[in-house]
């Protein structure tokens, strides 16, 4: 597959796990790229660790925010081809009634509004420079799955879903949008949040067949958010079949994702 050669791709929550992963492998061929995110020393350490990017710190659920990083993008590289809602936040696993107000609210703010917020902004601004692609990030409960303790998580990704799907009928022409969907990575957003320890290991049984670090998926996937971006385009690294096939072949090899965990 032949990647388009200088691309300007920005990524919300750039600045750690699989957005900074997206980021390096984009910047690795050839690409343009902007970040953001709202820890500012997270901000200024990154963008000494990534001098040809633009990082900036932006805040997805302040849409005048995210305009100005549009608009820092554009004043950088001249405009933006693809656009990448991924910044996200997980909650303590817990059922909604122990969850505090404020914690569910910064779930439901950065993983809905947030994305409500990117989409607003980008579809507009590429709709009035000539058209581009908006992607969305999927997670637990896109596909209707629930796990206890992650239900409002879940519920926020199952609408980011329905949210793409329908923009998708109504995006005006030029513009394209799609679901990005990365699967179980070895991050901060899957591996916390628990209180049981022994709950814990349980699910690191799982997360070692299904799971895989961030350097592992975030090449392939960066090299397809800026080849296939049709319309409606659904691109998944965890299939229905590699799931299968990994739990088959589970009793005959080890993997320990936990062993050296890189920084994310």
């Amino acid at each position: 597959m032949t990647t388009p050669a200088g691309r300007i791709v920005a990524v919300t929550g750039g600045t750690r796990g699989i957005g900074l992963g997206l980021a390096q492998a984009l910047l690795a061929t050839g690409h343009r790229v902007a970040v953001c995110g709202t820890d500012s020393q997270r901000v200024a350490k990154m963008a000494a660790e990534l001098p040809h990017a633009l990082v900036t710190t932006a805040d997805v659920t302040d849409r005048d925010s995210l305009q100005r990083f549009w608009d820092a993008t554009v004043d950088r590289f001249g405009g933006v081809d693809v656009w990448i809602n991924n910044a996200g936040v997980s909650h303590t696993r817990a059922p909604v009634w122990e969850l505090s107000e404020s914690e569910t609210r910064t779930v439901v703010s950065t993983n809905l509004i947030g994305v409500l917020n990117g989409c607003a902004v980008a579809i507009a601004g590429l709709a009035a420079t000539g058209g581009g692609h908006v992607w969305n990030m999927e997670g637990l409960g896109s596909d209707g799955r629930t796990v206890p303790g992650l239900t409002v998580y879940g519920a926020t990704k199952r609408a980011v879903t329905y949210l793409t799907k329908g923009l998708a009928r109504e995006v005006p022409a030029g513009v394209t949008v799609g679901l990005l969907s990365p699967g179980m990575v070895v991050t901060d957003l899957l591996t916390g949040g628990y209180a049981d320890p022994e709950e814990q290991a349980k699910a690191r049984k799982v997360f070692n067949i299904l799971a895989d670090r961030v350097e592992t998926v975030t090449p392939w996937l960066a090299e397809r958010a800026v080849t296939r971006t049709r319309n409606g385009e659904h691109v998944a690294w965890l299939t229905t079949g590699k799931v299968i096939g990994r739990f088959a072949t589970a009793p005959f090899r080890r993997r320990d994702l936990f062993a050296e965990i890189p920084e994310s």
